[in-house]
């Protein structure tokens, strides 16, 4: 009978046939366990791992209060043997409860396995996020825009300024994807952003005759040493925590130059390339990014309410 590390390793090479860029590992974290069969008997499994997120806390402004996370061990059966475990996640959900308010059902899957995607949708998940990738390249042409755009580091001085663009980011991103505008955001944001802009990671501003039109929140994250980084081929990594762009110069290339400085500051830092997370049901971003050179590696599928699982 398959194992648990049977399983993990049929997966993983599964995977790497999937998409080269997958990690050659799986994580298999600390949590309850669902044991399911596919129609031919072939075992699979999954662990669910709780989190709850106290109101007032930075996670509640991309996540819901109480995260029911599923890590699926399907091994070669990508779509039986997502479908037969979600059924039995539903069964353990009607016997253990879940808020019917602030909760969620969570996967995070390989954007390019296809077959378990059937499986999620007919189960009433959404792709509410992405984890997409870029290879570090040096782009010497920039936009040439009306006005005067320039870009520069960010300091101190500029807190409220950062302030204002990332609360605009999140005011939009909350429509269309995973993040919520809870009544802390001002607060929760500007702490952020007030450590963000005294540590050594990088936030860029782009201005348009001296006004800030912009924001690039970003930074470095080791993947070999970092908790949670698992998803990523290890090594440095750049990431863009948040690009935001005010709305009366949506559309005229002032995100575009930004980001082609900020790209040119990653590819001189010698990282292994840059990462993101957008939401697919953004009509910006969802353009945006892939223009960029960006593309999906993990996508995360929510159902909200828990109880909402088919």
């Amino acid at each position: 009978m398959a194992t648990a590390q049977d399983l993990v390793r049929t997966q993983c090479a599964r995977f790497a046939t999937v998409d080269p860029q997958l990690p050659a590992t799986y994580p298999v974290p600390e949590g309850e366990p669902i044991v399911a069969h596919t129609r031919d008997g072939s075992p699979v499994a999954g662990i669910v791992a709780r989190t709850v997120n106290p109101p007032g806390s930075m996670p509640t402004l991309w996540q819901t209060e109480v995260v029911l996370e599923l890590f699926p061990l399907v091994g070669a059966h990508p779509r039986e043997g997502m479908d037969a475990l979600l059924h039995a996640w539903r069964t353990w959900l009607a016997e253990r409860g879940a808020p019917e308010r602030d909760s969620s059902c969570v996967v995070t899957w390989p954007s390019r396995d296809v077959p378990a995607t059937r499986a999620l949708l007919d189960h009433g998940f959404v792709p509410l996020s992405c984890l997409a990738v870029r290879r570090p390249t040096i782009e010497t042409r920039l936009t040439k825009l009306s006005g005067t755009v320039k870009v520069r580091r960010a300091g101190p001085a500029d807190l409220d300024a950062v302030v204002e663009l990332t609360l605009t980011e999140l005011e939009y991103a909350a429509l269309v994807g995973a993040s919520v505008y809870r009544p802390d955001a001002p607060r929760l944001k500007r702490t952020a952003a007030h450590m963000r802009l005294h540590s050594s990671d990088p936030v860029w501003l782009a201005e348009r005759d001296g006004t800030p039109v912009a924001v690039a929140e970003c930074g470095w994250v080791d993947t070999g040493g970092s908790p949670g980084s698992h998803r990523l081929h290890p090594g440095m990594w750049a990431y863009v925590n948040c690009l935001s762009v005010h709305e009366q110069v949506r559309g005229t290339g002032v995100g575009r130059q930004l980001m082609t400085w900020v790209h040119d500051e990653f590819a001189r830092a010698g990282v292994l390339g840059s990462f993101l997370h957008y939401n697919p049901p953004n009509p910006l971003s969802s353009v945006f990014w892939p223009r960029q050179g960006y593309r999906p590696l993990w996508t995360t599928w929510e159902v909200r309410p828990a109880t909402a699982l088919r």
